[in-house]
């Protein structure tokens, strides 16, 4: 049985609510000068499945962060692993991912290589794919994707299609 939470609910705070939809304030930028651009983008429509739901047959003991005690897992379904990038182009040409701050354990960097093995082994062309941190690297990003930046020599930027797609 959960244990009931005590006390109201927790309040968004003003920055939350003037972000709208985006979970951050790089997010946020990164919308903003992808539409001044002109570039046509999903913002966190297309989810990737990394690695398949399974079974573990095996015997298998896990521990709870709320429990001191270890729970039987045996038998039990083990979760898909999936990714849904921030930014992707309506003709799935690029992607971008915004990270301003990484938690240390965090665990995106495993997903992010799960993804780039995913896209690989999918066999489509590949999107050119981009990691901002701030909003100079947005900028750069979108003169790379537009064909501005001279400095990018690698990969065509050529269409992707999710797992989830139904045209393809």
């Amino acid at each position: 049985m959960k244990r009931q939470k005590k006390g109201t609910a927790k309040r968004k705070t003003s920055k939350q609510k003037s972000l709208g939809r985006y979970k951050s304030s790089l997010e946020k930028t990164c919308a903003n000068l992808l539409a001044e651009s002109g570039l046509k983008f999903a913002y966190e429509e297309h989810e990737y499945v990394l690695m398949d739901k399974f079974i573990f047959e095996g015997v298998y003991w896990k521990m709870t962060p709320k429990s001191k005690t270890m729970i039987d897992k045996t038998n039990k379904v083990v979760l898909p692993i999936k990714y849904t990038p921030d930014f992707v182009a309506k003709d799935k040409t690029w992607i971008i991912e915004t990270k301003g701050f990484i938690h240390s354990h965090h665990d995106f960097p495993m997903r992010w290589k799960l993804f780039l093995q995913y896209l690989r082994d999918l066999g489509d062309p590949l999107p050119k794919l981009f990691i901002c941190r701030n909003k100079g690297q947005i900028e750069q990003a979108i003169n790379i994707i537009k064909g501005d930046d001279k400095s990018n020599s690698h990969g065509a930027g050529k269409k992707l299609r999710s797992r989830n797609d139904k045209s393809a």
